[in-house]
């Protein structure tokens, strides 16, 4: 008999699954694989853990623990993939850092690493993003105890036992070597991923004479949603800071290192578009914190959803009227509609009736930030196109919806405990749902950073290998200062996560402002779910 698993609870409607070491969870992988359970939205896999996501209306995490639990993880699977060369150009600010933690020089570190094999082990993070072993037993580093909040795109870096090139700008924790030509993700290939489970992966010093293949060099991107300048669409006056096309996002891609993304506040996109009659989970536009304005070129219907900001219409003929949020009105040609600053809430959404012309991206029209996938940010001179989409009835009687928060107000979000709340000592748990948590200007789509007056503290010190983070997880980095995920988090992170935000107020946590401050609720105490055997 095997050793028995661990099943760990993640919010409302995920577990994450223990095993003894990466090989056994590409094991795993492979079988769920092969014969998925009904109900199974997602599987995330990590270094030593299977992150599943489900669905609740079908499934519960009992009926998966008791189906996981009995899988025959014996037979070890063995993927196989191409052998790449990837150039770097070791300048990275981590570099001497790095060296001094191996004892190493300089020159002696860029030897290892590049006379090192790297096999890639699972794609997460963002898409694009490849979790690489090493050959090499030398190469096991500790993440910075505060992440950077921007790493380019190309950066060669060092996590723990793992390897990685950054896709995209993004946040991460990882150590930084140098930096590459290629480009690691590219919706214009056949396959967007550079690189794939089992591929093979060399170094080598860009100083030395290594160099990037043109075909591997970065495009420029297409153009999502600019239309010719003669076109009747709505022109884009004012835009204060870029605004974003979402939808309900792109479930069912994490194998390709893919989150779901969309809406922050998903209800209000469905109230922006049952108002024009557009079906539910059509794209609309994404406004933080108002600033916005467009003219309409021809006659429309709109409506817009949301945080309440002051929003009016200067008609052609020079008269100002107010709008209504949340009911459906009409543009004449040569009316520009602007937002202004929201009292309360962060977001407002603006839907038109029939839709608006956007190229969708595996399926969606969601703009995801840190993955870089999905339509360009709208931004002041941009032209945007209703679409022809199938309309019904326009919805002029939904119910109002409630107060949202402000700049210095305290709001209770109910979380559930778990994967990690045992990483951490009963004082911390205390902390986190006791102390008030301060949102900070660093927030944003990706997720809320908060400021504590008592950092939260570690009971196990130990690196935790990376691992999948869902929608509202509550991830906590070494300086103990909490980070809640949003919809365009990382698939996977490094740092352990104390806790989920329950789903029923993951459309508030979307809308609370920075200056506001935040309070967790836990709706039960952290409990591991049941554990099972293998056969």
């Amino acid at each position: 008999m095997a050793e028995p698993l661990r099943f760990l609870p993640v919010g409302s409607d995920g577990l994450l699954v223990e095993l003894d070491d990466l090989q056994t969870t590409l094991t795993l992988l492979d079988a769920l694989q092969g014969d998925r359970p009904d109900g199974v939205v997602e599987l995330i896999p990590a270094a030593r853990t299977l992150m599943v996501r489900f669905n609740t209306h079908v499934t519960n995490s009992a009926s998966l623990v008791e189906t996981i639990a009995h899988i025959d993880l014996s037979a070890k699977s063995s993927p196989l993939g191409e052998v790449f060369e990837i150039p770097v150009t070791y300048d990275g600010e981590d570099l001497n850092d790095v060296a001094e933690l191996l004892g190493l020089s300089v020159e002696d570190l860029i030897r290892h690493h590049t006379e090192a094999t790297y096999i890639v082990a699972f794609t997460g993070f963002a898409p694009g993003f490849a979790y690489m072993t090493s050959d090499d037993p030398l190469f096991d580093l500790p993440r910075r105890k505060s992440p950077r909040v921007r790493i380019p795109a190309g950066s060669v870096a060092l996590g723990g036992k793992f390897g990685g090139i950054y896709p995209s700008d993004s946040p991460g924790g990882w150590q930084l070597l140098g930096r590459t030509e290629l480009r690691m993700w590219d919706t214009n290939r056949s396959r967007a991923a550079f690189l794939a489970p089992g591929d093979r992966v060399h170094f080598c010093d860009s100083a030395k004479g290594a160099s990037v293949p043109v075909s591997a060099m970065p495009a420029v991107s297409k153009a999502c949603i600019h239309a010719p300048k003669n076109s009747e669409g709505l022109l884009v006056t004012r835009a204060d800071r870029p605004a974003f096309f979402q939808d309900l996002g792109r479930s069912g891609h994490a194998g390709q290192g893919v989150s779901q993304s969309g809406a922050l506040d998903r209800r209000s996109l469905v109230e922006a578009n049952l108002c024009v009659g557009n079906p539910r989970g059509s794209a609309a536009i994404e406004i933080a914190y108002g600033g916005f304005a467009m003219r309409a070129e021809r006659p429309m219907t709109l409506a817009v959803t949301g945080a309440p900001s002051q929003t009016t219409i200067r008609t052609s003929d020079g008269r100002s009227l107010t709008v209504r949020i949340g009911q459906p009105f009409a543009l004449n040609a040569g009316d520009e509609l602007m937002l202004e600053y929201p009292g309360e809430g962060t977001r407002s959404y603006v839907a038109v009736r029939g839709g608006f012309t956007v190229e969708k991206v595996l399926g969606s029209a969601a703009t995801d930030t840190l993955a870089k996938v999905g339509p360009a940010p709208i931004v002041a001179g941009d032209i945007l196109m209703p679409a022809n989409e199938a309309i019904s009835a326009v919805a002029p009687d939904l119910p109002c919806a409630g107060k949202l928060p402000k700049a210095g107000d305290t709001v209770t979000l109910d979380i559930t405990l778990g994967p990690r709340t045992d990483w951490f000592t009963s004082r911390s748990l205390t902390t986190l749902l006791t102390q008030e948590w301060q949102v900070t200007p660093e927030s944003s789509r990706i997720g809320i950073r908060l400021a504590g007056q008592v950092p939260l503290q570690r009971a196990d010190a130990t690196e935790l290998p990376s691992e999948g983070t869902l929608l509202g997880a509550i991830q906590v980095p070494h300086n103990g200062q909490p980070v809640l995920f949003l919809a365009d988090h990382p698939l996977t992170g490094g740092y352990p996560v104390i806790g989920v935000v329950a789903s029923h107020h993951h459309d508030l946590a979307g809308q609370i402002p920075i200056g506001a401050k935040i309070r967790f609720n836990a709706v039960a105490g952290f409990e591991p779910l049941s554990r099972g055997m293998t056969r």
